[in-house]
């Protein structure tokens, strides 16, 4: 399997430079922070150098890996998911995901953690994959 995972509705892909407005203002939103007080961005710079350095780790394929989620109909940028390492726990990895709340309660989570976790079990031989829940995040415990 290889960049960009093409689902039913979405490209998930590699984050660019063009993304930093669009994946801070994700990033400020109430829902997002609600959830992820230490995801948000302390500015536009801050947004710049995580794409840098997520751009990297995807080239050189290493975790943490982190993409864009995409509509694939319009190219909007929807957020992102990634996995990255679980600390003493060789071949576990984590799941992460932001959606921007425009797009909210669509499925599209589930269709890009679905698209990312095949991805992954395959480039990176992972035989666990956890996905952590906040107490009170229904949507989250859905997906």
């Amino acid at each position: 399997m290889h960049l960009p995972i093409e689902t039913e509705h979405l490209r998930v892909r590699p984050l660019r430079a063009e993304d930093a407005e669009v994946l801070y203002q994700i990033h400020l939103q109430p829902e997002v922070k609600q959830w992820f007080p230490n995801e948000s961005y302390a500015d536009l710079a801050e947004t710049q150098g995580a794409i840098e350095f997520f751009s990297d780790c995807v080239t050189n394929g290493h975790l943490p890996y982190v993409l864009a989620i995409e509509l694939k109909a319009t190219g909007e940028l929807l957020g992102d998911t990634g996995v990255s390492e679980v600390d003493g726990a060789p071949g576990e990895l984590e799941i992460g995901y932001v959606i921007t709340r425009a797009h909210a309660g669509k499925g599209y989570a589930t269709e890009a953690c679905r698209a990312i976790a095949l991805f992954c079990a395959e480039a990176f031989k992972a035989k666990v994959l956890w996905g952590r829940v906040v107490k009170g995040n229904a949507a989250s415990a859905r997906v």
